[in-house]
């Protein structure tokens, strides 16, 4: 079981403040791989602490569509609203409470995107450019493989890409709290750091309607980028079909 000290309900909740944005995100494939805590503490600033299930750190890969995105009370604007996406993250929390996700980069297929989350909201963004395309099934009633492929352009410390093919496969369900299932998805807080200080977000929306998902094949350098060599290992692979998300605007968090 996760550490039972950390509320992980809490953050899935509605914060009683106005969102800032508005967003769909769909298609979403996530990938995990654990790793020991040792090899991720020193890629994470010392205000935070890393979030372990059963011991053990875990490194994600998270390719997903938005669309839709949008400031609350604007409608979407045409080539600006809609763009793929892609992180790298691990799990982290603040003192023993409100467990998030801590990312290495996210890589944006949208230049203007790009610009105002690394100005807003101090995250590491890359702009890169993203294909997302769903395969013709293998016959009727099969699951449709999908293809994510991404190329950065700048800013570009190094050559980052991925090509990876997968399919969802098993009923669409919400993950059980206490799995490990619902410790790598049910993710609603983010953490980012400037200028020597720790900011906090959140989002919110319903359950992801996770199911699991098989890799045909996987080739990607966005981990090496961050500094992280990924296991040999097979990944924890899962997909989700989307939903509606609301953003709100990230605060300083407390020493």
């Amino acid at each position: 079981m996760s550490e039972p000290a950390i509320d992980r309900i809490a953050p899935t909740l509605p914060p009683r403040r106005w969102p800032v944005m508005r967003q769909r995100w769909r298609e979403l494939l996530f990938l995990h791989w654990p790793l020991p805590a040792e090899t991720l503490r020193p890629l994470v600033p010392p205000q935070l602490d890393l979030d372990l299930f059963e011991g053990q750190a875990y490194v994600g890969l998270v390719a997903f569509t938005m669309k839709g995105v949008r400031p609350v009370g604007l409608p979407p604007v045409r080539r600006l609203s809609s763009f793929h996406e892609t992180n790298v993250r691990t799990y982290v929390h603040h003192g023993g409470r409100d467990p998030g996700v801590w990312f290495f980069s996210l890589d944006a297929a949208n230049a203007i995107a790009v610009a105002l989350a690394r100005r807003f909201f101090h995250l590491p963004y890359f702009h890169a450019r993203m294909f997302l395309e769903r395969e013709p099934a293998a016959g009727p009633g099969a699951p449709q493989p999908i293809l994510f492929a991404s190329t950065r352009i700048r800013p570009e410390p190094q050559p980052a890409s991925y090509l990876i093919r997968a399919v969802p496969n098993g009923p669409a369900h919400d993950a059980e709290p206490g799995s490990l299932e619902h410790f790598l998805i049910e993710r609603y807080l983010l953490y980012a750091h400037f200028d020597d200080r720790v900011y906090v977000g959140q989002v919110h929306h319903e359950p992801y309607p996770v199911q699991s998902a098989a890799v045909l094949s996987l080739d990607e350098s966005l981990l090496a980028a961050a500094g992280i060599t990924r296991p040999d290992i097979p990944s924890f692979a899962h997909f989700a079909s989307g939903f509606d998300a609301k953003v709100y605007a990230i605060r300083q968090v407390d020493r």
